[in-house]
Formats: structure tokens, sequence, C-alpha cells
């Protein structure tokens, strides 16, 4: 692995994350529940500031998340709100919103997040 990368493998409550500068690409999938988000989130959020830090201009992020809690939400809209501001900085920022193709819920909050910050989201039923 890459020391760039950041890899987290998923347990019965954080989901799998992966973070490739070199692909420009970041993923996660599963769920999210745990109860410090903090904890967990912050690592991922100074590492995408890390990665637009250093220049990078074309980055697709990835958001296949079955379910997740309160806290978690918060967290995940400031990961959003950053590739939001990088997008409008004049990044090319393509933020993939996955949800399966009959909950109305998850589908829902990716519009929802889309609406609040202004950018636009691929949404894409699985």
């Amino acid at each position: 692995m890459n020391e760039r990368n950041l890899k987290i493998e998923p347990t019965d409550v954080t989901p799998f994350f992966l973070l490739d500068p070199g692909a420009g690409t970041m993923e996660f999938r599963g769920r999210s529940l745990p109860c410090a988000s903090q904890r967990f989130y912050h690592p991922i959020i100074r590492k995408i500031e890390n990665v637009f830090e250093k220049g990078t201009i074309s980055f697709t992020a990835n958001f296949a998340l079955e379910y997740f809690n309160t806290s978690s939400s918060k967290c995940l809209f400031d990961i959003l709100k950053k590739l939001a501001m990088y997008k409008n900085n004049g990044a090319n920022v393509v933020i993939n919103w996955f949800y399966e193709e009959f909950d109305e819920d998850m589908r829902e909050t990716g519009e929802d997040y889309e609406n609040i910050l202004g950018v636009s989201f691929n949404h894409i039923p699985i």
C-alpha cells in the first residue's frame, strides 16, 4: 500500500474506507455507527485536506453507505462540505451517492446533502 493511501477495514460499527490519492479516489462502504464519530472521521478529513493541499485537481468520491447514525451524518456532511469547497474552487470533484434501489431514506439523504451544498451528485441506485 502506498504510504499516502489510507485504508480502513470495516468493523461492526465503522464502514470500509479507502482513500487513494494516486488514483484520485475515495470510497466509503457499509454502515457507520460509531459512538465517537469524530474519532473515526477526523483522520479521514485530515487526509482529504492533505490530498487537496498537494494540488489534486481531479477527484472522485464514492459514498455507498447502507446506514449511518446521526453523529456520522454530521461527519459525512463535513467531508461533503470540504469536497464542495474544493469543487467550487476549481477542482474536478465527482460525488457518487450510491443507495439501494428501494431505500428512499438514503436516496433522499443524498439529495438533501446535494441541495444544501449546492453541488451536483450522481445518484446511483444499486
